[in-house]
């Protein structure tokens, strides 16, 4: 059997059921859980033939992973290997958007910022492979089933890969505190690589010399920065706002 993975919550077990190539392995249904949620994983269990256990809550606490929320449904799935650099490197479509994160190491901001990234159509999430958070259960559960709908492609080198994009057309555009333009005075509407670095360190010196231009998100009260999550969110809504924008009539 393939290395597994525990994830939990219905918005993740769900996606595992509807969305992924990789099936379950097996799921575990709490038996309290009656309701229409239940009802459709053991649905789609039973489509997809994947066993269901159901078991007493108590069972499913001591199962799931420290700190994981899990609503009363866990499912043992296939560990991603988050390989797949070879989906990047085709040229550069005209509206391509791909989201790039730089040494964010907390899960919960890896799912928040999978999640954002499928709700407005990127197209893969790169991440380096050895300053990565894990995709774990913290991660799926904060991406709410988003882990199963968008690439994560792991890279050994993300400068190395940035500069590979560049070559195929894409403009490299960073997040930075200190920029001198904002995020409000750049056309996102081409193929574009939006790069966020770590809260507290930014991106790294040789991701950052990587980027074509470094914009900043204004910001008038005293809060010093956004948690990545929400940095990417706004910036990755702007991309979406400009793509999606009625065209001037003239």
């Amino acid at each position: 059997m393939s290395k597994t993975t525990v994830i939990g919550g219905f918005h993740a077990v769900l996606a595992a059921l509807e969305d992924s190539h990789d099936k379950p392995f097996e799921i575990l249904l709490a038996d309290t859980r009656q309701d229409e949620r239940s009802v459709r994983v053991k649905a789609l269990a039973q489509q997809h033939g994947v066993r269901v256990r159901v078991l007493p809550r108590s069972d499913l606490d001591l199962k799931a992973p420290d700190g994981l929320r899990h609503q009363g449904v866990l499912a043992y799935v296939p560990e991603k290997t988050l390989d797949g650099e070879d989906l990047l490197y085709a040229p550069a479509e005209p509206h391509r958007l791909l989201l790039a994160l730089d040494n964010v190491q907390d899960p919960h901001n890896l799912g928040a910022c999978l999640r954002t990234a499928e709700a407005v159509g990127v197209s893969a999430v790169i991440v380096p492979r050895d300053r990565s958070a894990a995709l774990g259960a913290a991660a799926h559960k904060a991406a709410a089933g988003a882990a199963e709908r968008v690439p994560l492609v792991a890279v050994t080198n993300l400068a190395r890969t940035l500069a590979r994009l560049k070559e195929l057309g894409y403009w490299i555009t960073g997040l930075a505190g200190e920029a001198a333009e904002t995020l409000y005075d750049v056309d996102l509407t081409g193929a574009t690589v939006l790069v966020m670095g770590a809260e507290a360190e930014g991106m790294r010196r040789l991701t950052r010399e990587s980027c074509d231009r470094l914009v900043r998100i204004p910001m008038e009260g005293k809060t010093e920065s956004l948690n990545v999550s929400v940095a990417a969110a706004v910036c990755l809504y702007e991309a979406y706002r400009q793509r999606h924008r009625p065209a001037r009539k003239k």
